[in-house]
């Protein structure tokens, strides 16, 4: 396995841990099966998201006016989400043995100026199984905050082909995307797209 960073609380880094030619096919997998699917979400006061979202897998997060929610089916075309990247599936096995399986693939697209606010991933009635994500494309800082909002943070660059965990405490941590940052051409290939991918594991249910 791989060495990761340890930040505490439950968070581990792993820098550039999927290689090259793994970041290319797992991007132009998502972009071929989010196309004509992509979400423009909104606030619950109407306060349209920066990021363009997509789901995958069984449940997808979805947020407009009528709140945030899991749920089975894209809420504008009501077809299912597509299958799960395999890619992902087998990171979720190889760094999380024994954990229950994911049940969402949160795919987020930042461009230009786009960023994410701090947040607590608070919506899935499972609180304990560890949020995995990956980052493909450009660099990005990335904000971690504590159990409380308002209280201090912290900051780590996430590179393309970067796998962030965060379990234990971590998992109820408030966290975010400042910005993106300029690419850096030694671990920035060219993956075919402009900005920054970011997908995200998560166990839904408790069952």
């Amino acid at each position: 396995m791989k060495q990761f960073a340890d930040l505490g609380d439950g968070i581990r880094h792993y820098p550039h841990y999927l290689e090259a030619d793994i970041q290319r096919e797992l991007a132009q997998d998502v972009f071929t099966r989010a196309e004509h699917l992509w979400l423009s979400p909104v606030t619950p006061g109407g306060q349209p998201f920066s990021v363009r979202q997509m789901n995958f897998g069984p449940l997808g997060w979805v947020s407009d006016r009528q709140g945030y929610r899991y749920q089975p089916h894209h809420p504008d075309v009501g077809v299912p989400w597509p299958d799960m990247p395999a890619t992902m599936r087998k990171l979720w096995a190889d760094l999380l043995p024994g954990a229950p399986p994911p049940q969402c693939c949160l795919l987020n697209h930042y461009q230009d100026t786009a960023k994410m606010g701090l947040h607590r991933d608070a919506d899935e009635k499972d609180q304990d199984t560890p949020i995995l994500s990956v980052s493909l494309g450009a660099p990005a800082r990335f904000r971690i905050g504590g159990a409380k909002r308002g209280g201090p943070t912290r900051s780590v660059v996430l590179g393309t082909g970067d796998v962030i965990i965060l379990s234990g405490p971590s998992r109820r941590f408030y966290h975010g995307i400042d910005r993106l940052l300029p690419a850096d051409d030694l671990f920035a290939p060219d993956l075919g797209f402009d900005g920054r991918l970011n997908l995200t594991l998560r166990r839904v249910t408790r069952d």
